[in-house]
């Protein structure tokens, strides 16, 4: 159990082992610096489309600045989530086809990939780029397995987040400023926004009603209760988690009734903006998606944590990787080391929505929403979200997600906590 404890409780060590990334054939050389590299380097992603491809677009103008002998290939599957990308991926390492790097959320997800023995160790790279002086401690314990670093964090992310639209609210006689604290009082303001005929709360299908779920959970569990469900110290069929159940299921009754037809977040966030609906939980890539789209903070649009859980950072990052049999991995090295510059984030944020992990990145001017995301990472209990691959690894989440999606059709509780609890039995370590 104590691998997992290191990812999802942010109690590793940060002794870090300071040996070179790997050895032997197509591994990255130490001696040679990212400058000197050339050729084609190919970045596996799932930012197809929309305000992700923007972020991404923006990252790569500062890479091609930093390394003209480079040229980026561009690998992007779209998919939300990584959803769709994952599976391809996985079928190009299995067969021994990787790409120079590939986009993963840091924490759990990377677990199995390193049980394959299919990621170089990038301690080495971290103490030549002194990266651990420039990302938060809490940030590297969650990095951290086994004492090496296996990725490089282009952001921070935060999942329990509400999207409002302010003109329903107001119409409900609702103030925007004001949100509710707890969620009985904040499925009482769903019960107001009902009587006016519109959509409560907005979702789409598989992992959006995932991170629905686990901010449910955060909110009904508190920090410690959530993050226990993961290491062990939390009963699935214990009472707290059937009342959280129960919760989810009251929630889902809000949602708009095309929900599962609706096959990614954007969508759902969408009818927000068209006024339509007057909540959406989604992570703060919303942001950009209101910003691009030429919303108003205030104005069009609220935000706020998800009603009992202020006080509480639901964690993701999208990280990068080295691959073991990059085809150019000093290519990658120039990559991974634009991604973690103070350049290189504060170009991608800017765009994306989320706050950069290097600390030293100037952010004076993002948005007001980004702003208060840096300061509440900076001073808020941190836990690793469930639907982006902080808190477990792919394989556990991926059966936790099917039974989620199928408990959006029965709304059996008790067959929920029963999968559940034999989920995490299944996979705990």
């Amino acid at each position: 159990m104590q691998r997992r404890l290191s990812l999802l409780a942010g109690v590793a060590a940060l002794g870090l082992t300071l040996a070179a990334c790997g050895g032997g054939s197509g591994t990255p050389s130490d001696n040679n610096k990212p400058s000197d590299a050339t050729g084609k380097v190919g970045v596996f992603t799932w930012w197809a489309d929309g305000s992700e491809k923007a972020g991404l677009d923006a990252l790569v103008k500062v890479f091609n600045a930093d390394y003209p002998k480079l040229t980026f290939d561009n690998l992007a599957v779209a998919g939300g989530a990584g959803s769709q990308a994952k599976s391809v991926l996985a079928a190009q390492l299995k067969a021994g086809n990787p790409p120079d790097s590939f986009q993963a959320h840091a924490g759990a997800e990377l677990q199995d990939y390193i049980d394959a023995d299919q990621l170089e160790d990038l301690t080495g790279f971290y103490q030549a780029n002194d990266l651990t002086s420039q990302f938060p401690k809490d940030l590297i314990d969650r990095l951290t397995v086994d004492n090496k670093i296996y990725s490089v964090p282009s952001n921070i992310h935060r999942a329990n987040v509400v999207w409002a639209n302010v003109s329903i609210l107001k119409k409900a006689g609702l103030d925007p400023a004001k949100p509710a604290t707890t969620l009985d009082g904040w499925f009482a303001d769903m019960d107001k926004i009902k009587a006016t005929g519109k959509t409560p709360l907005a979702v789409a299908g598989s992992w959006t009603q995932v991170q629905l779920f686990e901010n449910i959970l955060l909110s009904s569990l508190g920090a410690d209760g959530y993050s226990g469900l993961w290491d062990g110290k939390t009963d699935w069929k214990g009472a707290e988690v059937t009342k959280a159940v129960n919760a989810y299921k009251k929630a889902l009754t809000y949602t708009n009734s095309d929900r599962d037809s609706l096959s990614d977040w954007a969508p759902a966030t969408q009818l927000i903006e068209d006024g339509a609906a007057a909540y959406n939980v989604m992570g703060d890539w919303a942001e950009a998606k209101f910003e691009q789209d030429g919303k108003k903070s205030g104005t069009d649009y609220a935000y706020f944590a998800t009603p009992g859980t202020q006080g509480v950072f639901d964690f993701l990052a999208d990280s990068f990787t080295l691959p073991k049999g990059a085809p150019n991995p000093d290519g990658a090295k120039a990559w991974l080391a634009t991604i973690g510059s103070a350049a290189g984030q504060a170009a991608f944020n800017k765009v994306k929505g989320s706050i950069p992990a290097n600390t030293t990145a100037k952010t004076d001017d993002f948005s007001d929403y980004q702003k208060s995301a840096i300061k509440d990472f900076s001073q808020d209990k941190i836990v690793s979200s469930l639907a982006h691959g902080a808190a477990v690894p792919v394989a556990w989440l991926n059966d936790l997600s099917t039974a989620v999606s199928k408990f959006g059709g029965d709304g059996n509780v008790e067959t929920l906590q029963t999968s559940a609890a034999a989920i995490a039995t299944k996979f705990a370590k």
